[in-house]
């Protein structure tokens, strides 16, 4: 669902084994492609987020690249 100004909510079920599916539309909102490697962030009071693991690992790589700049 599209709340406007790039906001979205989705809900989803978790089966019996664990799993959730990502709504078609939020997968493709944020381009999750089959076989995407997704990472699971938690906070007990804030709860989970999901986010690409590709755009992690680049942003990482560019904070390690800042730091050697130094």
């Amino acid at each position: 669902m599209n709340l406007g100004k790039d906001k979205f909510l989705w809900t989803t079920k978790v089966t019996s084994k664990g799993q959730i599916v990502i709504p078609k539309e939020a997968r493709e909102v944020f381009g999750i492609k089959d076989g995407d490697t997704l990472l699971l962030l938690g906070d007990k009071s804030k709860g989970l987020a999901i986010a690409k693991y590709d755009d992690y690992i680049k942003f990482a790589e560019e904070i390690f690249k800042a730091g050697e700049q130094k």
